[in-house]
């Protein structure tokens, strides 16, 4: 069968030659493939041309991420109708080519579709949701020096959403993030009035550690008046209150956390993260709440700023510690059953089991 649009792939890529293989297999249904390479040392490149990849090499000084994707975006031929960016440790499912191009419509701008950013042994996703990094040649440039976005220049955008193009991630969990947090500052700095990048900014001083930094950055997040998505809000809300923990402030993180379960009382994670909280200081009738409170939403959404921890055996190890110092034994050992189910090899919850098993026969005896 013909196709109907010409579909070119590109990327950036530096040292991945570890990936660039398995990528270039997963891409080769576009019709021409094409790479800005910025500066590998490995063998990366020999093996993207060897895989009939077009390579180009040119060094991006000073870093930008969004420099070098519209440096690799401006390789592509003028007559392509369909621009597919990824990054090389990405790999669509086979077949991607010729759903996309089932499902785009002529006015189509740009795509979403699902995305695993994250997953567990067996390949399933911990942590989903929807990417748009299809999207037509025209109108179209990347912004921002790091958590780079592509923007749309024209009048009129036309996104679509694909569920049936599906993209896994496989990261390089050695590869350094050191150039995030300068990028981040810079980011803000250009446009301070950008709200995703103001919460981005404060989460990487969460990670680094920076508490008071994370503090005054999520609060000025939360001032921002774009800042109106209630989940990111939450999130802000959230890592606000891990900061405080962190500096053992536990009453101003219990009211951040207390703001963000009313901010989106329809997620889990401001339960979890208050339950966490309130295990940490011994109050088991709070995590008991908590946790009986998180169980009751059911919906899980797909939005990369939800906790893996509250949709795994979290909330069930939690109540079964929690059941078990309220000497509620019975519930305890349910509640351990589906812990286990999550991790049945996991030492730690079969030796509470033991323990939780043995008190239930000294309580019935």
């Amino acid at each position: 069968m013909m196709n109907k649009y010409k579909v070119c792939v590109y990327a950036i890529s530096k040292n991945e030659e570890k990936f660039a293989k398995r990528w270039a297999n997963a891409m080769r249904e576009a019709d021409e493939i094409y790479v800005l390479d910025t500066g590998s040392t490995d063998n990366t490149v020999q093996i993207l041309k060897d895989m009939g990849v077009k390579v180009e090499k040119k060094k991006i000084s000073p870093w930008r991420f969004d420099v070098a994707r519209n440096e690799s975006l401006q390789m592509l031929p003028k007559d392509t109708d369909i621009c597919v960016c990824t990054d090389l440790d990405e790999v669509f499912e086979e077949g991607w080519r010729k759903k996309l191009e089932e499902a785009w419509i002529p006015n189509a701008t740009k795509a979403r579709y699902p995305y695993y950013w994250s997953l567990d042994d067996e390949g399933n996703p911990k942590v989903s949701f929807y990417i748009e990094k299809i999207h037509a040649l025209k109108d179209y440039v990347w912004k921002h020096p790091v958590h780079e976005v592509i923007t749309y220049t024209g009048e009129e955008e036309k996104i679509i959403t694909i569920d049936t193009i599906l993209v896994k991630h496989y990261p390089d969990k050695e590869k350094s993030r050191s150039s995030y947090l300068p990028l981040l500052e810079l980011s803000v700095q250009e446009e301070p009035n950008d709200d995703r990048n103001m919460h981005y900014l404060g989460r990487e001083y969460m990670y680094y550690g920076r508490w008071n930094d994370c503090i005054d950055t999520l609060i000025k997040h939360l001032h921002l008046k774009s800042a109106t998505w209630k989940d990111e809000r939450s999130a802000s809300m959230r890592f606000i209150a891990r900061s405080y923990r962190k500096l053992n402030r536990f009453d101003e993180a219990r009211m951040w956390l207390d703001k963000a379960i009313e901010e989106t009382p329809y997620l889990r994670d401001p339960y979890i993260e208050r339950a966490l909280l309130e295990y940490q200081l011994e109050n088991h009738n709070e995590v008991y709440k908590y946790c009986l409170k998180a169980l009751e939403i059911k919906d899980h959404t797909k939005c990369y700023i939800h906790e893996v921890f509250s949709w795994d055996g979290t909330v069930y190890d939690l109540l079964a510690i929690s059941s078990y110092a309220l000497k509620k034994y019975d519930e305890s050992l349910i509640y351990i059953n589906e812990a286990l189910k999550f991790d049945s090899q996991n030492e730690r919850l079969i030796k509470n089991k033991e323990i939780i098993e043995k008190a239930q026969r000294e309580q019935e005896s």
